[in-house]
C-alpha cells in the first residue's frame, strides 16, 4: 500500500513569501532545527486487525520521515503542489540513508568517528520527500537500465538475492506491459516495525514481512506496480483513488490468474464485499481515498479491481493494455481521476467507456442476479435474468455457459443486461445438459450465498456478533474475545452458562471445547472434521446457522492455552477459509481449505461435470528465472541418438557423466568425488555383456557456512544412465533400438544442472548441497546405493533429506507429484508452502511406488522424495525423445526445487523421518521390470492415487489394455479375483502371470463396475 499524506501532526506553521519577484533559479536558503520523535502507535480495527504508525521518528532504530512530521516545508505555486529536490544526509559512521530517485554520492569525511554523507537526487516532481535511515548492509544487481537494490539491518545475501531476482523479473514485466519504469533504481529497504509502504523507487517493508516466502509473489510486485500507478502517476483525490483497485488487478489478480487461481481471487473479492459492505458501509468509488477498514478495502481494491476486469473483458486485453500504456504515458509524474482513464481509455479503444465507469465511481450497490432457464424447442435454449438488487438495474456484461451434449467446452455467450429482467434465446447444436451464469466470477455483483462456502469473514464482517466464551475455561478465552470486540458496535461477549439459548438473530463465534453450544457449530458443518487426534492442535471450524442460513457460525478450539493469542491475532487473516487447524503454541498453520458449495442458484441443469471453460491466458507472466531453452539443450544432448541412450558401458554414457561434470564445473561448484574430480568411479560386475563395467556418479558440491553442519547436507539428485539399446529391460519388439530416455531421466539431470548453476550464483547455504547425477539406477539403483555406502566428508547417512528428479518432462497442464512424501511430516507442509511461495501445483503421494534412487536413501533413514510429472506410454520405450518434452513443465519444476532446497539448507531442525532404518525395500511401479516380470497389460497408472485400486490414467496404444476396452479414468479394482491395494499389488498379481495369459480385471468407471477380459503380452 501507499502510505498517503498520513495524518498530519500537531504543529505551529509560518508562511514565508518573497518580497517581490523571485528569478528563475534563484536560491532560498532556509534553516531549521528540532526534535522528531513520535512512538509507534497501534490502532485497533476489526477483530485486531491493527498497524503500527507514526509520522515521523528519528532514534537508535533508525529514521523515518514523510510528509506528516512537516520535516520539509510546502511550496505553493506552480506544479499542484509537485516538487523535485536534492537531499544531502550526514548521518554516523555505519549508517546509510534512503530517499526517491537516484543516489549521486556516498562518502566519509576525514573525522573520526567519521560522519557518512550520502546524496539523493530526484529530478521528478514528487508529492512529498521520504527520508529512511538506519544501518544498513546493501546488496545491488542491474535489472537493465535499473539498479535494483537491498538494504537489510542484518547480512542475509541469500534473502538479498531472493528480492533482487524478484525486483528483475517484476521490472521487465511490467516495463513490456505498461511502459518504461520511471526511476533510476528500484529498492527493497527492510523497516525496524511492521509496514508494507511503496513509495516513489523503493519499499519500506517490515523485517518479518520481508522473510516470508510468499511475500516475494503477493505484496512485492504489488509495491513494484505502484511505483508505475500512485508514485509517479498521481492521484486526483478529489474523484476517488483509481490507483489501489489498478494496481491489485495488475499485481495480485495477475500473478493469482497466472497460476491457474484468477477464478478464486475474483470470487473471494467478490465474497469481502458480500461480507463486509453491509449496514449502510457501501460507498460509490468516488469516496474512496485509503483503506482504513475491511469494508473500505472491500470497495477501494474489491470494487475497483473488478471494474478494470470487466473493462478488460468488454475491450479485449489488446485494447486494455494499449489504454493502459496510453493512460501512463499521457499522466506520469501528472496526477489524474477516473474522468481522465475513462477518456484514455475509450479513445485508445474507440469504445465510448465512460458511461460504465461513471456508473461505478458516482454509484453504490452491485447487482444483485437470479437466472431461470426453458428449452422452448429442441435445438433452442432460453435464459432468463433477473437483476434482485434493491438499486435501480445495473448496465452489465454478463458471460453464460452452455453445457451442450457431447462437446468438451462450454459455449460462452455474453447477455448484455440493463433491465430488471431480461430474456435471451440461443440456437444450440444438441441438447444443453448444464447452464451457468457467470461461471468465471467475472461481473461485479453481489453473489448469492448458496455460490459460497460459509467462511471466517462472514463471521468477523457481521454485523451482530455474539462471542460465547465456555465458563469451565472462561480466562483462557476471555482475552481473545475482548480483543475481538475492539472498534464494534454490536460485538457482545457472554458465557456459555449466562446465555438460555444460542443466539438466533445473530452470527456466533462458539470458542473451546467445553463449551456447552458447540455441538451446535459442529452438527452444523457441511463437511467432515479434520484429524483432531494430533497433539498441540488448534482447529476452527465455520457453518450456516441452523435457524438462519443467511448467516454464519464458527467454532475455535485448542488443546494448547499457549496458543490462543496467536489465534486472536492471526485468524482474521483467513477469512476465505471454511476450516483451519494449527500446531503449536505459537499457532502455525497445517490445514486450511472451504467446504464445497452446492446449489447455486446461477446453475441449471446442474449436471456433475461442466463442460471446460475456454483457457484465458493472463496479461502478462514474469519472466522465468530459469531458461527453457538451457534446459532443453541439455535435454537434446543428453537424448540426441549419438549418446547411444547412455547405457552403462557406452561412449555416449561416458561422454554424458563428462558433459554433466563440466557443467557443476562451470556453475561453480566444488568436486565431490574422488581425489578432488566430479566423478566417484566404481567396478560392476556382470555387465550389459556380461562382462565388468564402469560406472561413475558425478557429484558437486555446494559448502555450507556454518561450521557446525560441517558433515551435514541435503541432496538434490537425477539419474543420468538409461537403456542403452535395451539393456536391461527391453520391451519386446524393440531390442537394439536405441531408448533415449528424454524424459527419463534427461529432464531431470536438465533441472539438476539448472538448480544447481542457480544456488550457486545466490546461495551460500547453512547447509552443504549436494548435487549428484547418479550412474546405474536402471540396473537396480547401483549408483545411489554406493553414495550412500561410500560416506565421505558428508555422508549421506547424515543428509537431513533428498530430493530425487526422475521423469520430470511431460508436466504440460498436470502438476508435479511428490512420491515418498510420508517419509517424513513435514513434506506435506513443504510441498505446501513451495507451492504458494511459487504457484506451482504440487501433489504429495505418501507412499513411495516410484523405487528411485531416493530408495537408497530410504534404506539408511533418511527422509527422501522423488519428484514426477506422470507416467506416459513412452516409459522404456525407443519413442521418449526430446521433442515431447516440455520445455515450460522443466521451468516450473526447477522453481519449485530450488525454493525447496534453500529452505532445506537453511531449516534449523531435522525432519520427523518415519523411517525405519533396512526396513525399507525398493518399490517398483506398476509396468517396471522386477524379478519375474515378464508381461504388460499396457496400463499407464496415476502415481498420484494411493489406492485402493490402481487408477488408470491412460493405455498405451496397440496393448491389451486397449483391447480390452480399457480406459483412462478407470480404477481397476481386482485381477483374478486379487483385490488391488496399491500399485505394489498390481505388480506382485502380473509377476505370476506369463505372456499369452489371459486376466480378467474387475473395475469402476463413471460409478459403475464392469468386468473386462484381457490376453497380457511380453513385455
Amino acid at each position: 500500500m501507499r502510505t498517503g499524506f498520513g495524518t498530519p501532526t500537531p504543529r505551529r506553521e509560518w508562511e514565508l513569501t518573497p518580497e517581490g519577484a523571485v528569478e528563475p533559479g534563484a536560491t532560498v536558503t532556509l534553516r531549521y532545527a528540532g526534535t522528531i520523535h513520535h512512538p509507534l502507535e497501534t490502532d485497533g480495527e476489526e477483530y485486531a486487525r491493527s498497524f503500527s504508525s507514526t509520522p515521523g521518528t528519528i532514534g537508535e532504530d533508525g529514521v523515518y520521515l514523510a510528509y506528516a512530521s512537516a520535516w520539509v516545508p510546502e511550496f505553493s505555486g506552480g506544479g499542484a503542489g509537485l516538487l523535485d529536490f536534492e537531499l544531502t544526509v550526514v548521518l554516523p559512521d555505519g549508517w546509510d540513508a534512503v530517499s526517491q530517485g537516484k543516489r549521486t554520492g556516498k562518502r566519509m569525511t576525514r573525522k573520526m568517528p567519521p560522519d557518512v554523507i550520502v546524496t539523493w537526487d530526484c529530478p521528478h516532481p514528487m508529492e512529498e520527500i521520504y527520508l529512511i535511515a538506519a544501518r544498513y548492509h546493501e546488496f545491488e544487481r542491474a535489472a537493465g537500465d535499473v539498479a535494483a537494490r537491498v538494504f537489510l539491518r542484518e547480512p542475509d545475501p541469500n534473502l538479498a538475492n531472493k528480492y533482487l531476482e524478484a525486483t528483475a523479473q517484476y521490472l521487465a514485466m511490467y516495463h513490456e506491459m505498461i511502459g518504461p519504469y520511471p526511476f533510476a533504481k528500484f529498492a527493497l529497504v527492510e523497516n525496524f516495525w511492521e509496514t508494507g509502504y511503496g513509495m516513489p523507487s523503493f519499499t519500506l517493508l517490515g523485517p518479518q514481512v520481508i522473510r516470508f516466502p510468499f511475500i516475494l509473489h503477493s505484496s512485492y510486485p504489488h509495491e513494484i506496480l505502484h511505483n508505475w500507478w500512485g508514485n509517479s502517476v498521481y492521484v486526483d483525490y478529489e474523484g476517488g483513488n483509481w490507483c489501489e483497485g489498478l494496481t491489485a488487478y495488475l499485481a495480485d489478480h495477475l500473478i493469482k490468474e497466472g497460476q491457474g487461481q484468477g477464478v478464486e481471487y475474483r470470487r473471494d473479492t467478490l465474497k469481502k464485499y458480500r461480507d463486509y459492505v453491509r449496514g449502510g458501509l457501501d460507498f460509490p468509488l468516488k469516496g474512496f481515498r485509503s483503506r482504513h477498514s475491511s469494508a473500505t478495502e472491500a470497495v477501494g481494491y474489491g470494487k475497483a479491481l473488478m471494474l478494470f476486469h470487466m473493462l478488460r473483458r468488454d475491450l479485449g486485453d489488446r485494447d486494455f493494455a494499449a489504454s493502459l500504456r496510453r493512460f501512463y504515458q499521457r499522466f506520469r509524474f501528472r496526477r489524474a481521476s477516473w474522468g481522465d482513464l475513462a477518456d484514455v481509455f475509450s479513445e485508445t479503444a474507440r469504445r465510448d467507456v465512460r458511461p460504465m465507469v461513471r456508473q461505478w465511481v458516482e454509484r453504490t450497490g452491485a447487482p444483485a442476479l437470479a437466472m431461470e432457464v426453458a428449452v422452448p424447442a429442441p435445438g433452442k435454449l432460453r435464459v432468463d435474468v433477473r437483476q434482485t438488487q434493491v438499486e435501480e438495474p445495473f448496465a452489465v456484461n454478463v458471460p453464460v455457459a452452455i453445457t451442450v451434449a457431447g462437446e468438451p467446452t462450454a459455449r460462452i455467450e455474453t447477455l448484455a443486461l440493463s433491465k430488471r429482467s431480461e430474456s435471451f434465446t440461443f440456437d444450440l447444436a444438441g441438447d444443453a445438459v448444464r447452464v451457468d451464469l457467470d461461471p468465471g466470477f467475472d461481473v461485479f455483483r453481489r453473489l448469492d450465498r448458496e455460490e459460497l462456502p460459509p467462511t471466517l469473514g462472514e463471521v468477523f464482517g457481521a454485523p451482530a456478533v455474539t462471542v460465547v466464551v465456555p465458563s469451565k475455561e472462561e480466562g483462557a478465552w476471555r482475552e481473545l474475545a475482548e480483543k475481538w470486540t475492539q472498534g464494534q458496535d454490536d460485538v457482545v461477549v457472554e458465557t456459555d452458562a449466562a446465555l438460555d439459548a444460542f443466539p438466533s438473530d445473530r452470527a456466533v463465534w462458539v470458542l473451546g471445547r467445553t463449551n456447552a453450544y458447540a455441538d451446535v457449530v459442529l452438527g452444523a458443518l457441511p463437511g467432515g472434521r479434520l484429524d483432531e487426534s494430533r497433539d498441540a492442535l488448534s482447529v476452527v471450524y465455520v457453518a450456516r446457522h441452523p435457524a438462519d442460513p443467511d448467516v454464519a457460525i464458527g467454532y475455535v478450539a485448542t488443546d494448547v492455552p499457549a496458543a490462543v493469542p496467536g489465534l486472536a491475532r492471526k485468524l482474521p487473516h483467513y477469512g476465505k477459509y471454511s476450516y483451519l487447524g494449527f500446531l503449536g503454541d505459537e499457532p502455525t498453520n497445517v490445514d486450511k481449505g472451504q467446504w464445497e458449495a452446492t446449489d447455486s442458484p446461477l446453475v441449471a441443469f446442474p449436471t456433475p461435470r461442466r463442460a471446460t471453460l475456454p483457457a484465458r491466458e493472463p496479461l502478462a507472466r514474469p519472466k522465468p528465472v530459469f531458461d527453457p531453452a538451457a534446459l532443453m539443450e541439455h535435454v537434446r544432448f543428453l537424448a540426441a541418438d549419438e549418446q547411444e541412450g547412455r547405457g552403462v558401458g557406452s561412449a555416449g554414457h561416458d561422454r554424458s557423466a563428462a558433459a554433466i561434470a563440466a557443467a557443476f564445473e562451470e556453475a561453480g561448484l566444488r568436486p565431490g568425488g574422488d581425489d578432488g574430480t566430479y566423478l566417484q568411479r566404481w567396478t560392476e560386475p556382470d555387465g550389459p555383456d556380461g562382462a565388468p563395467v564402469e560406472l561413475a556418479n558425478v557429484v558437486g558440491v555446494l559448502p555450507g557456512t556454518r561450521a557446525e553442519w560441517a558433515d551435514q547436507s541435503v541432496v538434490l539428485g537425477a539419474h543420468y544412465d538409461h537403456l542403452g539399446r535395451g539393456w536391461p529391460d527391453v520391451r519386446s519388439g524393440h531390442e537394439g533400438e536405441v531408448h533415449n530416455g528424454a524424459d527419463d531421466n534427461a529432464s531431470g539431470v536438465a533441472v539438476l544442472i539448472e538448480v544447481a548453476r542457480a544456488l550457486a550464483r545466490e546461495l551460500e547455504p547453512s547447509r552443504s548441497v549436494v548435487f549428484v547425477a547418479f550412474d546405474g539406477e536402471e540396473w537396480g539403483l547401483k549408483g545411489s546405493r554406493r553414495y550412500v555406502a561410500a560416506g565421505g566428508a558428508r555422508p549421506a547417512r547424515a543428509a537431513r533429506a533428498m530430493v530425487n528428479l526422475d521423469t520430470v518432462g511431460r508436466m504440460a497442464d498436470g502438476g508435479l507429484t511428490v512420491l515418498g512424501s510420508g517419509t517424513a511430516s513435514e513434506w506435506v507442509h513443504i510441498a505446501r508452502g513451495v507451492g504458494f511461495t511459487t504457484g506451482v501445483r504440487s501433489t504429495c503421494v505418501a507412499d513411495d511406488p516410484g523405487g528411485s534412487d531416493q530408495v537408497a536413501f530410504h534404506e539408511v533413514g533418511v527422509p527422501a522424495v522423488q519428484l514426477f510429472t506422470g507416467a506416459h506410454g513412452d516409459y522404456h520405450r525407443p519413442s521418449d525423445d526430446a521433442e515431447k518434452v516440455d520445455a515450460d513443465g522443466m521451468v516450473k519444476v526447477a522453481t519449485w526445487v530450488r525454493e525447496t532446497m534453500v529452505y532445506l539448507s537453511e531449516r534449523e531442525e531435522p525432519l520427523s523421518s518415519s523411517l525405519a532404518v533396512g526396513a525399507t525395500e525398493p518399490a517398483p511401479p506398476a509396468e517396471r521390470p522386477t524379478g519375474g516380470r515378464r508381461v504388460s497389460l499396457g496400463t499407464v497408472p496415476s502415481f498420484e492415487h494411493a489406492g485402493p485400486g490402481v487408477l488408470v490414467s491412460s493405455v498405451v496404444a496397440g496393448s491389451p489394455a486397449e483391447a480390452a476396452g480399457v480406459v483412462g479414468g478407470d480404477l481397476l479394482l481386482a485381477i483374478d479375483g486379487r483385490e488391488l491395494a496399491d500399485l505394489r499389488a498390481f505388480s506382485e498379481v502380473l509377476k505370476a502371470h506369463a505372456p499369452g495369459d489371459t486376466i480378467e480385471i474387475r473395475l469402476r468407471r463413471d460409478g459403475e463396475e464392469r468386468t473386462l477380459r484381457a490376453k497380457l503380452v511380453a513385455r
